[in-house]
């Protein structure tokens, strides 16, 4: 499975931006049970997680610090993922990655991980 993100750049806050993650490698059909997820690291942080989504069903998961500003979805056609980020903040700047979870099980690892995209949040 390979993970490309994509979409980071430079954004005002209060702004929107939309971060696309492309998975390829297999075919993830509607009843795929696994997880996507988004998250990042800022300079000097530990890398936290952002938001995931499960593939079937759509159920989702979020940071606090992201929950009412940040939507996770995916495209089964397509097999792309997005997070769209509303009315960002300066804190938000971060590299965002965005991994792939095989297990349906929330607290397994993510198996696979893209390379990140930089999201900066100018005030």
């Amino acid at each position: 499975v390979q993970l490309q993100a994509s979409g980071g750049g430079l954004v005002q806050a209060g702004g929107s931006l939309r971060l696309s993650c492309a998975a390829s490698g297999r075919t993830f059909s509607s009843y795929f049970t696994g997880w996507f997820g988004w998250f990042r690291q800022a300079p000097g942080k530990e890398r936290e997680f952002v938001a995931s989504i499960r593939w079937s069903g759509g159920s989702t998961r979020y940071a606090d610090s992201v929950k009412g500003r940040f939507t996770i979805s995916g495209d089964n056609a397509k097999n792309l993922v997005y997070l769209q980020m509303d009315s960002p903040k300066p804190e938000d700047t971060a590299v965002y990655y965005c991994a792939a979870r095989l297990s349906p099980f929330p607290s397994a690892p993510y198996d696979y991980w893209g390379q990140g995209t930089l999201v900066t949040v100018s005030s």
